[in-house]
């Protein structure tokens, strides 16, 4: 039996293997701890041994990648000074091909799969904390919280922001219909109440915001391109003039009260200070990739006992570009933000210029949940978390010369997958 290289490599005809091979590794990351090395290795066989079956399709031109991957390069370098040169190079390898894997995603497969899989992927990463979770006491605020199969409520919460997020665009903005609309109402439904099991903040928080940035935007698309730049511009003004009104009004403290927390965000702002001052360490290029929560360190130890981890291990600054000045100075920082940002307006500018691109719509959605979880959480720094690999096929989305994708809009009768070039090995 023959199988056809594009029922695995071209964008809109390998729906079927795409979508199962989001799915299956979101599941790998979030519970490759559990399950160890090898869902690592079964990760690795859902996206690499694509090379071999069309590489020019795969990889593409790697230059055009740079911006991309500048990042990744430089914390693998960090080697070279690390306080832990055994740790980072591990974690810096395993970075990359992890990223490696994301960008072969973004090469392979279109919106429509991503989302598809997203749906599936998250169903079942919910499911299984549902029967396997626990409850989990935490000591700083002395309360009790479902966290799943997960070590921390937080990343729960994650999964639940993504799983209404993807069935939220795959309705309204994908117009999907019969089974799949069915499949993003369940995992929509099953999403909402591992959220309010969770009890995150954070989590709550961003996917509020999230869900009303994507409403405020399908809005906005009723306008033509230029009316939406003036209307967004003119809503983003507003929006930060009512935010800062809204801070020194006591605003801040009062969402924070209905969520049982005080302004120190659970202690947040206090690991903030510790990570800020353990950035002067070495302020230009870090103490090298994930080499600060290392056992046997003695400033890692101390905040491990002082936050309760007796596990000594999976905790960080709980903000983005904290953790990434501490470990790879101002140098690794000004390169993931980069990405970061980049990732956020350029898919804004794809979603404010062009004639209603679904791809742009969804993608920019992404980005902005990626950069406001930025600010209180680390997702897109560590190897095999689905933060990282969103973030990477987001921003490599914006590398891909295409036509102008065909709208689909839930009052359209039949739902027609998004076409591109074939000549994707630009």
């Amino acid at each position: 039996m023959r199988i056809s290289k594009a029922s695995l490599v071209s964008p809109g005809a390998n729906e079927g293997y795409g979508a199962c091979a989001v799915a299956l590794s979101l599941f790998v990351f979030a519970y490759s701890t559990r399950f160890g090395q090898v869902s690592i290795l079964f990760y690795y066989g859902l996206w690499l041994p694509l090379v071999l079956v069309d590489y020019r399709v795969v990889l593409g031109n790697y230059a055009r990648y740079l911006w991309i991957i500048a990042f990744t390069i430089f914390a693998c370098l960090t080697v070279f000074w690390s306080a832990a040169p055994s740790v980072t190079m591990r974690t810096g390898i395993q970075y990359l091909s992890h990223v490696v894997c994301a960008l072969i995603a973004m090469r392979t497969i279109d919106i429509r799969t991503l989302t598809r899989g997203m749906i599936a992927g998250v169903s079942i990463v919910l499911v299984y904390s549902l029967l396997f979770g626990i409850y989990h006491y935490d000591p700083l605020d002395g309360t009790y919280s479902f966290v799943g199969a997960f070590a921390s409520k937080n990343q729960l919460g994650f999964y639940a922001s993504l799983g209404i997020y993807f069935a939220l665009v795959a309705v309204f903005t994908l117009g999907e219909r019969g089974l799949w609309m069915g499949a993003a109402g369940a995992a929509g439904a099953l999403s909402a109440y591992s959220l309010f099991a969770s009890q995150s903040a954070t989590s709550v928080l961003t996917t509020a915001a999230v869900v009303g940035l994507s409403l405020g935007t399908r809005a906005i698309l009723a306008l033509r391109p230029a009316s939406r730049k003036v209307l967004f511009l003119a809503a983003a003004v507003f929006g930060s003039v009512a935010a800062v009104a809204m801070v020194y009004a006591g605003g801040v403290d009062l969402i924070l009260g209905a969520f049982g927390k005080d302004s120190t965000l659970t202690g947040r702002t206090y690991l903030w200070q510790q990570g800020i001052e353990a950035a002067k360490t070495a302020p230009i290029v870090g103490l090298g990739y994930q080499a600060y929560w290392v056992q046997g360190f003695s400033e890692a130890e101390r905040l491990w006992e002082e936050f309760y981890i007796t596990a000594r291990a999976g905790f960080h600054f709980h903000n983005t570009f904290i953790e990434a000045a501490v470990e790879t100075g101002l140098i690794g920082l000004a390169l993931i933000t980069m990405v970061l940002v980049a990732a956020v307006f350029g898919q804004l500018k794809r979603v404010l210029s062009e004639d209603r691109d679904p791809e742009a719509m969804v993608l920019f959605g992404v980005a902005m949940l990626l950069l406001i979880r930025a600010f209180v959480e680390v997702d897109v720094l560590n190897p095999y978390h689905v933060g990282s690999f969103l973030l990477y096929f987001t921003a490599g989305k914006l590398t891909i010369a295409r036509r102008r994708p065909a709208a689909v809009w839930p009052w359209q009768p039949q739902a027609q997958p998004l076409h591109y070039r074939s000549g994707l090995s630009q």
